[in-house]
C-alpha cells in the first residue's frame, strides 16, 4: 500500500447538527454530505433522492438535429449511425438505432475496428458508406474532431449529424454540422456520456414524430451500463440517470444483457454500478478490443434468446483472452518501468502489444506508479497509444504541448490515445516526463486521502453500511465512502486469496469489526498491535447466505503517537463535532 496523505477538510459542527435534525441522518452522513459540498439541507436532499433532470431542449441547437432527422424519416432515405468499439460506443448507437427504427426509419449502423480504422471517423470510411447508399450519417461518441471526415461526407453528397461528448479540436474548430454535444452546446450536465447523448436526441425526435417520449425509459439500462463503463462523473443528471437505470437493468427485457449478466454470475436483482463495472462491461468491451466490436452491438438489439446466449458466450471467451494478453503485456510493462526508475510521467513501448488492450494496462500502471503513463503498441514504423493520468495530472494537455511528436491525439484529461511514428517515442518520452515536471509538484504525486467522515467502532455496524448506500452510485466525482478510524488497531491477519488478500479484526474503542485488505499480497501496512489512522470503505458483505457489515481497508499509516486515555475525550469531541484531531 503506497504511501498517501490524509486529507480532513472543515466540517462546521453546526453544518453537520443542522443536517443531522432536518434530514434524520446519522453524524456520519452528515459529516459526509458536509464535506462534499453538501452541507445546506435542500442541496444534501436534492443529490439523496437523486432526481435532477433536464430537457433535451436544453441542448443549444439540436433543432436542426431533430428536423434532419424527421425530413430522413419521411423520405425513407437511407440513415446510418457511426458509433464506437467501447461500451459507450455500442450502447449509444443502438439506442438511436432502436429509436429511429420504432419510428419506421431504413437505419444501418458502423461500428469502426480498433485494428484497420483506427478511432474515430474516418475517411475511407465515409467513402464506403457513400457508396453503399448512406444519406444521414449521425455519428455517436466520435467526429467533433472530424473536421476534414465530416466535409469529405458533405462533398460526396450526404448530410451529417455529430452527436458527440469528447474534447474538440485544439484550435476550436468544428465539423460544419450539426451538432449535439453537452460541453459544446451549452446542456446544464455538460459531462453526460454518449449513450445519454443519443438518448436525449432520440426522446427530442420522439417528441418531435408526436410520440410519447416515455416510450424510450426501457433503453436507461443501457444509458447506466454506458455511463458507468465510460468513467464520466457520477453527478447530476449522470447519478439520475444511473440509479433509474440500474432499476431499468434489474428488470430489463433485452435477452441479451440479460444473457450477459448469466455468464458474467450477475444477479439481475443485485445489479449495481460495481458489477456494470467490473463483471458487464468488460465482456461487453472484449470484441473491440481483441477484435470488432459488432458482436457486443448485435448482443444489445438482439431478441432471441438462443443467439443472445450465443453472443454472450463468445464475449466471455473474448474476455478471458483479454485478462491473458493483457497480463503478458502487464509484465512487460513492468519490467520497463523498474529499468527507468522513477520518473514524472512514462512512456511505455513494446512490440506486437494489442492495441485493444493497452489502454487497461496503462490504468494498472498508473495505479501502480501513481503516475502518469501512456503505452504505445508498436507495429511497423508507428505506434497507436492509449495513456491513463492521475488526478493531479492533465494528460490531454500534456499531449499538446508534445504535439510536435505526434501524428494525432485526442481525448481528455484522465485518458487519451494517440499515433506516433516509431523513431519519435524516445523524444515524447523525454518531452512528456519533462512537461510532467514542470507542471507538478512532487507532492501531488503523492496519492491523496481524503477523508469523508471520523468514526468510532461502535458506529460501524449495519445500519450505517445500509445508510451508507444513499449515496450510491458511487465512482468518479461522487466516490466511496472513506472513513477514518484515527484510533484504530488491527489484529489477527490471515491471508486469503491464495495470499494476494489479508482478512484481519480492528478494534477501536473497545469494538472489533471485520475488515479485509486487497491487493496488498497478504500484508497489512501496519504491524498488529501498533496504533494506526486508518481509512475504510463501510459495505454490506453477503456470503454463501450470511448478511454482516464489512471495512474494507483503503489506507493506513501509524499514528503519529498512541492515543492515551487522556486525549479519548479530545476524539469523541472531534468525531462528533466534525474537525480533526490528528493523533
Amino acid at each position: 500500500m503506497s504511501e498517501c496523505r490524509f486529507e480532513i477538510s472543515d466540517c462546521p459542527p453546526a453544518s453537520v447538527a443542522e443536517l443531522r435534525r432536518e434530514l434524520g441522518v446519522s453524524g456520519a452522513l452528515a459529516q459526509v454530505l458536509v464535506r462534499r459540498g453538501l452541507g445546506e439541507p435542500e442541496r444534501a436532499r436534492a443529490f439523496l433522492a437523486a432526481a435532477e433532470e433536464h430537457p433535451p431542449s436544453a441542448f443549444a441547437g439540436i433543432e436542426r438535429a431533430v428536423e434532419s432527422i424527421l425530413a430522413h424519416l419521411r423520405t425513407g432515405e437511407r440513415i446510418t449511425i457511426h458509433g464506437d468499439y467501447d461500451v459507450d460506443g455500442i450502447c449509444s448507437t443502438a439506442v438511436l438505432a432502436r429509436a429511429l427504427r420504432a419510428l419506421g426509419g431504413d437505419v444501418d449502423t458502423y461500428l469502426p475496428d480498433r485494428a484497420s480504422d483506427g478511432y474515430g471517423l474516418a475517411a475511407a470510411t465515409v467513402r464506403m458508406l457513400a457508396a453503399r447508399g448512406t444519406v444521414l450519417l449521425i455519428t455517436v461518441d466520435c467526429a467533433i474532431t472530424a473536421v476534414a471526415e465530416v466535409a469529405l461526407a458533405c462533398e460526396l453528397g450526404m448530410r451529417v449529424i455529430v452527436t458527440d461528448h469528447h474534447a474538440p479540436r485544439a484550435d476550436g474548430e468544428l465539423p460544419d454540422a450539426p451538432i449535439v454535444h453537452p460541453a459544446l452546446c451549452g446542456y446544464p450536465c455538460a459531462e453526460l456520456c454518449a449513450t445519454a447523448v443519443a438518448y436525449k436526441l432520440a426522446q427530442a425526435v420522439y417528441a418531435a414524430a408526436g410520440r410519447d417520449p416515455a416510450g424510450l425509459r426501457g433503453d436507461l439500462d443501457l444509458v447506466a451500463l454506458a455511463t458507468v463503463a465510460d468513467v464520466v462523473p457520477l453527478l447530476g443528471e449522470n447519478r439520475t440517470l444511473v440509479r433509474r437505470g440500474l432499476r431499468a437493468l434489474a428488470g430489463t427485457d433485452k435477452p441479451g444483457l440479460r444473457a450477459l449478466m448469466a455468464v458474467a454470475r450477475v444477479d439481475p436483482a443485485k445489479v449495481d454500478e460495481r458489477s456494470v463495472a467490473f463483471a458487464l462491461a468488460p465482456r461487453l468491451n472484449a470484441a473491440g478490443r481483441l477484435y470488432r466490436a459488432d458482436a457486443g452491438l448485435e448482443l444489445v438489439l438482439t431478441g432471441d434468446r438462443v443467439r443472445a446466449a450465443q453472443v454472450a458466450a463468445e464475449l466471455d471467451a473474448a474476455n478471458s483472452e483479454r485478462r491473458k494478453v493483457e497480463m503478458a503485456i502487464r509484465f512487460q510493462a513492468e519490467a520497463q518501468m523498474d529499468e527507468l526508475g522513477e520518473l514524472p510521467a512514462y512512456v511505455l513501448a513494446g512490440e506486437g502489444w494489442h492495441a485493444g488492450v493497452i489502454g487497461i494496462v496503462a490504468s494498472r500502471m498508473v495505479e501502480r506508479s501513481g503516475r502518469p503513463v501512456v503505452m504505445v503498441a508498436l507495429d511497423g514504423d508507428t505506434g497507436k497509444a492509449s495513456g491513463r493520468s492521475v488526478e493531479a495530472f492533465d494528460l490531454l494537455a500534456g499531449l499538446t504541448a508534445c504535439s510536435s511528436h505526434l501524428l494525432r491525439y485526442g481525448g481528455h484529461r484522465a485518458a487519451a490515445g494517440l499515433e506516433i511514428e516509431r523513431g519519435r517515442v524516445a523524444a515524447f518520452a523525454t518531452a512528456l516526463a519533462a512537461h510532467a515536471e514542470a507542471v507538478l509538484a512532487s507532492e501531488e504525486l503523492v496519492p491523496i486521502e481524503r477523508v469523508d467522515a471520523l468514526v468510532a467502532g461502535e458506529e460501524v455496524g449495519m445500519e450505517l453500511a445500509e445508510e451508507l448506500r444513499s449515496l450510491a452510485p458511487f465512482g468518479r466525482g461522487n466516490p466511496g465512502v472513506s472513513l477514518m478510524l484515527a484510533d484504530a488497531v488491527f489484529a489477527d491477519a490471515r491471508p486469503m486469496g491464495e495470499g494476494k488478500h489479508v482478512r484481519f479484526t480492528v478494534e477501536s474503542r473497545g469494538v472489533r469489526a471485520r475488515a479485509v485488505a486487497f491487493g496488498n499480497g497478504g500484508r497489512l501496512p501496519v504491524e498488529e498491535g501498533a496504533p494506526a489512522q486508518a481509512t475504510f470503505t463501510l459495505e454490506v458483505n453477503e456470503w454463501n447466505g450470511a448478511v454482516e457489515p464489512r471495512l474494507v481497508l483503503r489506507r493506513a499509516a501509524p499514528a503519529p503517537e498512541a492515543i492515551s486515555a487522556h486525549r479519548q475525550d479530545d476524539l469523541d469531541e472531534s468525531r462528533e463535532s466534525g474537525e480533526m484531531v490528528l493523533f
